[in-house]
């Protein structure tokens, strides 16, 4: 399997580092992070992004600027994408079919393809746009998933949070996971 993951410049944008780590070593993972989510993990975090993911052999991280990367193209077939956290800017570009970033061409790409797309947009309260965006976006097929707790796993940190979120995610994207006490 491939995965694109896109890590966009909202709050939060350390669960999508968190995300990749927590991929599987034989999925092909392409990442993507926008100026605006560097920024974001450097004020939220004081993370620099460049040797995160060192020893990740799986993963592959483009530049967002980079249009000609593989992930730019249909023929080079990744089997799905997720974009975590979903700014509301690049919501409402997807929703609009823009495509000036290797982020939003990925997305339309793979929204061209019919390819599996989750988008966890991360923002409270929504706004009447961005749910008519989402609204939009569901309709073509793509899922919308925020970051939203489920109490019946009974978190009592925030990695067990974080856990949570990542396991519904891996659930979508159909990537085994045991990261989280499921309902029984």
């Amino acid at each position: 399997m491939k995965i694109t993951v896109a890590i966009s410049g909202a709050s939060g944008a350390s669960l999508g580092l968190n995300f990749v780590k927590k991929i599987p070593s034989n999925i092909e993972v392409f990442v993507v992070l926008s100026k605006s989510a560097k920024i974001a993990l450097k004020l939220e975090n004081g993370i620099s992004v460049k040797k995160t993911f060192e020893d990740y052999k799986n993963v592959t991280i483009f530049q967002d600027s980079n249009i000609a990367a593989p992930i730019a193209s249909g023929s080079f077939e990744v089997d799905k994408m997720i974009v975590i956290p979903c700014s509301m800017n690049t919501l409402a570009k997807c929703s609009v079919g823009i495509s000036d970033s290797l982020i939003t061409r990925a997305f339309t790409v793979m929204l061209k393809e019919n390819r599996d797309i989750v988008l966890a947009p991360r923002e409270m309260p929504f706004n009447s746009i961005a749910l008519e965006n989402m609204l939009k976006l569901s309709k073509l097929g793509v899922t919308i998933a925020p970051p939203i707790l489920g109490y019946y796993s009974s978190q009592q940190t925030l990695e067990e949070m974080e856990n949570f979120l990542i396991g519904k995610w891996f659930d979508l994207l159909k990537i085994d996971n045991n990261l989280y006490k499921r309902w029984k």
